[in-house]
């Protein structure tokens, strides 16, 4: 079947995701040293837990309200955890948060990830993310994707759903009713859309929910033809495009 358009998860898809270094405390000190000039008013461990009851009340009040599921602005999470960061310029509260999360866990680029999405950006493929994400997100993909060579213009900007924009998330059928929208807006069936992602339960069972094709990021695939790694990826899509 036809693929026009492949969206993309982004966490345990694009970026593999691991535990963080093992001076990650060391670390958290020297980072309020760097940018706030002062050691932190608390260690790492209870950053996270305060972290954890904050979130934990936005999404009850969301879901009081009928949001089945919430997402947070994890910069407003933060920011009330520690309000000290208040007293710096909107772009070095970015650049906090940003350092901060990557004390947090350890991410890279999947192998096979960078070579496949660069063939597709020269092919006839309209890309995008569909992803659980935060303002972080879109650092670390430009970050990351500049290292090899590509940049957020790959991907289409109305095909981009980054959860902490919009206050749900996936697998809410909203994050797929939304994105049906706009392919259609751009003359693209939901059958020629292809979801591209790692769980089954966030990504795969909801996009197919909506005539999406699919494909579930693993290495070791159940389903041959719709399910595989990086690398079977993108023999199966050059494959299909050379018919």
């Amino acid at each position: 079947m036809t693929v026009r358009a492949i969206l993309f998860d982004v966490y345990g898809t694009i970026f593999r995701v691991g535990l963080p270094s093992a001076d990650a405390d060391q670390q958290w000190v020297q980072l309020f040293r760097e940018e706030l000039q002062t050691d932190p008013p608390m260690n790492r461990l209870a950053f996270a837990a305060a972290c954890s009851r904050a979130v934990a009340r936005r999404h009850e009040w969301a879901r009081a309200r009928g949001v089945t599921h919430p997402e947070v602005n994890w910069s407003a999470v933060v920011l009330e955890v520690l309000p000290i960061l208040r007293q710096l310029p909107g772009p070095a509260q970015d650049r906090f948060i940003y350092r901060q999360m990557q004390l947090g866990r350890h991410i890279e680029l999947y192998g096979g990830a960078a070579e496949t999405l660069r063939k597709l950006r020269d092919g006839p493929w309209v890309l995008g993310l569909v992803s659980n994400s935060q303002a972080y997100t879109r650092e670390e993909l430009r970050i990351w994707l500049g290292g090899v060579g590509l940049g957020l213009d790959l991907f289409h900007p109305g095909l981009c759903f980054y959860s902490f924009e919009h206050g749900f998330s996936k697998p809410d059928p909203h994050v797929f009713q939304c994105l049906t929208t706009r392919l259609e807006a751009l003359g693209i069936r939901p059958e020629e859309t292809l979801m591209v992602g790692d769980r089954l339960d966030n990504d795969i069972v909801p996009a197919r929910a909506f005539g999406w094709q699919t494909w579930h990021l693993t290495p070791q695939p159940s389903d041959g033809t719709h399910a595989g790694n990086w690398e079977q990826l993108n023999r199966h899509l050059f494959r299909a495009r050379d018919r």
